[in-house]
């Protein structure tokens, strides 16, 4: 019996941790965004500074793509970098 209510505990306190880390992952993605649209509506061809951003970007999580493991991380860093694309383009001046 012990061992069950230890085991609960130790649940509560992960899925504690993990909304935890879920919300500063969404608040980190939303200053992120908004630091990257300040910064493209400052240069003088904004379309072009979004599209130079998210093609590093790309392109860094491309060369640290690693072995079938780590395979999702990286599709879903890439989703991230498509996302903050859309983001990032949504207030820029076409």
């Amino acid at each position: 019996m012990r061992q069950t209510e230890d085991i609960d505990k130790t649940l509560e306190a992960l899925a504690r941790q993990n909304a935890q880390l879920g919300g500063l992952a969404i608040a980190t993605g939303a200053i992120l965004t908004h630091l990257l649209q300040t910064m493209c509506l400052r240069e003088m061809n904004p379309q072009f500074a979004a599209t130079k951003i998210i093609s590093n970007a790309t392109k860094a999580i491309d060369d640290l793509k690693p072995g079938d493991d780590a395979g999702d991380a990286a599709q879903k860093a890439l989703e991230a970098v498509k996302l903050y694309e859309a983001q990032i383009r949504a207030v820029l001046p076409t």
